[in-house]
């Protein structure tokens, strides 16, 4: 029984840097299994808790701050290089040609990421990881700063820096709860914090250096800065224990959960729509006149400030009030956000977009494990769960981007409603899995 819950607690941590320990030195457990049981719900733990404000803990913070802002930052920064490529290196491919380099690369991330790299951290290679992963995504990056066809940019930018990305992911968000018994949440939301911080100065230093270097040495300054930052990760990130056993890939039970089953499909089309205007809403802003090619590239990164709030002030109430009851009104605020996107015509309301739908895609973004957790009918598989969701997610990311540019020839409009029905579709499959694992009962902890 003692190895079953190692296990299972690293798994949950791995993912969502919520819920049990892994480690027998920082808590013990006694977990008594109800008749019937279905969850977390069902689970007594008494916990006893050791201090976590210790130097050792800040650096993981630190150490996964550094990993996001080079996995998720790097993928939200493709949105600067969609606008050049389009106008510059590109520009004889479509914009849904274009759009399919950060597709691949954003779908790797979460693909290896969620599904790939759980049995390789399992087995104890949480260094490995990361020093793959930043090996990878400096590598491609400098790749990138010389390539000359589209065929180049989508094997250093799409596949490298997407696989090395992904390594990235997993470490950024597994090694924390086992320093952290309190204010996990807050230290995880910093971390995440990272990605937010990434999309934000990465495609300012592209904007602010190509006209003045070119191309290739602001992608390799970027190489650069990714390679200074990498380095304390490389240093500092340490695991204190590893899962006894190893979890498996695929768990075929809890397919039979419908609440499950909603949720991923909300996943799906959440993540299918999500990042649409993260890729075009520098190039609408310069096509509508609404900002000049210098401040239309602000607008990608303030998309990314906005959802640096997203991803910190949400995660504070979702443990109070449960992560579903965030998820849905949440995202259904992304879906209105969209279909008000062609009535901008003034550049206060393009700022005000961007600050709003950046704010709630974040919650998205970091809400989305700790609500697979809550929905996950073995408590011992939650890891599993995960990347199986993950894994489905990643296709609505490789998809989403590139059919917004095919819809883009018949005009923003259209690009405008399929990004916020995606995003409506989302939230009414997740308000499905909330009703199925609850019932009508509105003021509930889900």
């Amino acid at each position: 029984m003692s190895s079953r819950n190692d296990s299972s607690a690293t798994d949950i941590e791995s993912a969502i840097g919520q819920g049990a320990s892994p480690s027998d030195s920082l808590r013990n457990f006694a977990i008594r299994e109800k008749q019937g049981y279905k969850g977390e719900e069902d689970i007594d733990i008494e916990v006893e808790q050791e201090p976590s404000d210790t130097l050792t803990a800040c650096l993981q913070v630190v150490g996964a701050f550094f990993l996001m802002m080079n996995s998720w930052g790097i993928a939200n920064t493709f949105g600067a290089y969609q606008t050049y490529y389009e106008q510059s290196l590109l520009s004889h491919e479509s914009p849904s040609n274009i759009s399919w380099i950060g597709s691949i690369q954003a779908t790797l991330l979460l693909f290896v990421g969620g599904l790939v790299t759980g049995p390789i951290y399992d087995a104890g290679h949480l260094r490995g990881l990361v020093f793959v992963g930043s090996t990878f995504g400096v590598f491609g990056m400098m790749m990138t700063s010389i390539c000359k066809e589209y065929w180049q940019v989508i094997l250093a930018q799409g596949v490298l820096v997407g696989a090395g990305a992904g390594c990235l992911l997993l470490p950024s968000v597994a090694v924390m709860p086992q320093y952290f018994t309190t204010k996990r949440a807050f230290a995880t939301g910093v971390a995440a914090a990272g990605s937010s911080v990434g999309g934000v100065i990465y495609p300012i230093v592209f904007h602010e250096l190509q006209p003045r270097i070119g191309f290739g040495w602001t992608t390799r300054a970027i190489a650069f800065m990714m390679l200074v930052t990498l380095l304390i990760p490389n240093l500092v990130m340490r695991a204190k224990v590893f899962p006894s056993t190893r979890r498996p890939l695929f768990d075929t039970k809890v397919l039979r959960s419908l609440s499950y089953d909603f949720f991923t499909i909300g996943a799906f089309f959440g993540f299918m729509g999500m990042y649409i205007p993260f890729y075009y809403i520098t190039t609408f802003s310069i096509e509508k006149g609404i900002a000049g090619e210098s401040l239309g590239f602000y607008m990608l990164a303030l998309l990314n400030a906005g959802s640096v709030f997203g991803r910190l002030i949400p995660n504070f109430f979702a443990d109070s009030i449960g992560p579903l009851n965030i998820s849905t009104p949440f995202i259904l605020c992304c879906a209105i956000i969209s279909f008000c996107w062609p009535s901008i015509h003034s550049l206060p309301s393009l700022i005000l977009f961007c600050i709003f739908y950046g704010f709630f895609s974040g919650t998205f973004v970091s809400i989305t494990g700790p609500s697979i957790s809550s929905l996950s009918p073995d408590i011992a598989l939650v890891g599993t769960h995960m990347g199986m969701s993950f894994g489905f997610g990643s296709l609505g990311l490789l998809i989403g981007n590139p059919v917004a540019g095919v819809l883009l020839e018949r005009g923003w409009t259209a690009v405008a409603m399929f990004c916020g029905a995606c995003n409506a579709l989302a939230a009414i499959f997740i308000f499905m899995s909330r009703v199925k694992k609850t019932g009508w009962v509105w003021w509930v902890r889900a």
